[in-house]
């Protein structure tokens, strides 16, 4: 059975990636909680969301040759499962190890199922011919999470507790993947007018070898690690930076909110501009943005002004929107074919790595420096060197060089 409505289909990826990065995103605000109920370090609580993006990074690739081989939307309905189980056993949490296990583990191995790859990988087999609008449509998703998952965990935790809150997350996740990944299974089939196209793509991609040899291959692995590494260091310790500096919790979750809400527009705005124009340097434009809004942020700290806590929140949403929704695009433009999902799986290993590294050395300069301004420094230098990739490949591309090797 194939969809007659790709606005359905798209909405349902969408709101998939909505609930499962609105669990990522709201680790932010039951770090707070577990900070407060635990007084454990805040090493120990970056640490654990470290874990968990190592965990969902590690299995990207191997999720990319599944989804070579296999229906994505399979994998992700086995996410659903397996995400519903793991945040139950969040809510039993007891001890840092019961942390890492159950969240740095199990909640990112079904984060991995139901989240990125598949979705990726089935956009790009369907929406080739308008791929940065339609990868940027399912990745606002996520921007709605932020929006939606994050304050109301925060409600939640206010009213019922942290533990309650995975709870009501868990059931949630089996009441929504689970239905929506059948949905995607029945429906994952291109349309005929589309298979001979993507038939023909496949035909003229590059081997496996060719990619790997691509210096613009290693260039977008570079672009994909040190834009997440500069985003997630924001997304993870912004919550507890904002009420280290007089902000409440729950305004401070809103924030967190604000960003989605900017990155909705960012997303869809531009994935559109990246149709039109080249994509590499709508890349480098937003991440420039992003650079900016963690200036932004140290400014916020020393003003606590709430005209500068929504600026920075919008430029935040706005900057960070390329790290998530242009690279794949930008990966597809030189690398589209059989081992597509392999090699995007890589470039979201690249990713996870720098999700896992900058919040961790975050939380490690301010157990030993009681403050967060080296971290925010070396967010901006790790941010600018994605700008420099960005501009290398733009740059590369205008010049004319052939689909498996040009950067």
């Amino acid at each position: 059975m194939t969809s007659r409505h790709p606005g359905i289909h798209l909405g349902v990826i969408a709101i998939t990636l909505a609930l499962a990065y609105g669990i990522w995103y709201a680790y932010s605000v039951f770090l707070v909680a577990l900070l407060q109920d635990f007084g454990w370090k805040r090493s120990v609580l970056a640490g654990a969301f470290s874990s968990f993006a190592l965990v969902q990074g590690t299995l990207n690739p191997l999720l990319g040759v599944l989804c070579d081989r296999l229906r994505p939307a399979s994998l992700a309905g086995l996410g659903g499962l397996v995400l519903s189980l793991a945040l139950y056993l969040d809510s039993l949490i007891q001890t840092p190890w019961h942390l890492y296990l159950s969240f740095g583990l199990l909640t990112a191995a079904g984060v991995a199922l139901c989240g990125w790859v598949p979705a990726v990988v089935l956009v790009q087999r369907r929406y080739a011919h308008r791929l940065g609008l339609a990868l940027g449509i399912i990745s606002a998703g996520v921007g709605v999470g932020m929006v939606v998952v994050v304050p109301l965990c925060q409600w939640l935790i206010d009213l019922q507790g942290w533990r309650m809150a995975f709870r009501w997350l868990a059931a949630a996740t089996l009441l929504w993947v689970v239905p929506a990944a059948i949905y995607l299974f029945q429906t994952d089939v291109a349309p005929a007018s589309r298979r001979a196209r993507n038939a023909a793509m496949i035909q003229r991609g590059p081997t496996l070898a060719a990619a790997l040899r691509s210096p613009a291959f290693w260039l977008l692995l570079l672009a994909f690690f040190s834009g997440t590494y500069c985003s997630q260091t924001l997304h993870v310790h912004q919550v507890a930076f904002l009420v280290d500096h007089g902000i409440s919790p729950m305004q401070a979750a809103s924030v967190v909110g604000l960003v989605g809400f900017a990155s909705i527009f960012g997303k869809i705005g531009g994935g559109w501009l990246s149709d039109r124009f080249q994509r590499e340097r709508v890349y480098t434009g937003f991440v420039a943005v992003l650079v900016l809004s963690v200036a932004a942020l140290y400014l916020v700290g020393i003003t606590s002004s709430a005209w500068g806590v929504s600026a920075y929140a919008v430029m935040l949403g706005v900057g960070y929107s390329a790290t998530a929704a242009l690279t794949p695009a930008m990966m597809s433009d030189r690398f589209a074919g059989p081992h597509f999902g392999t090699l995007v799986g890589l470039g979201l290993l690249a990713s996870s790595a720098g999700s896992a590294s900058g919040p961790w050395m975050a939380g490690y300069l301010f157990d030993h420096r009681g403050s967060y301004t080296a971290a925010l420094a070396i967010a901006i230098l790790i941010g600018s060197v994605a700008c420099a990739c960005g501009w290398v490949l733009g740059r590369r591309q205008a010049i004319g060089y052939t689909q498996d090797t040009r950067l």
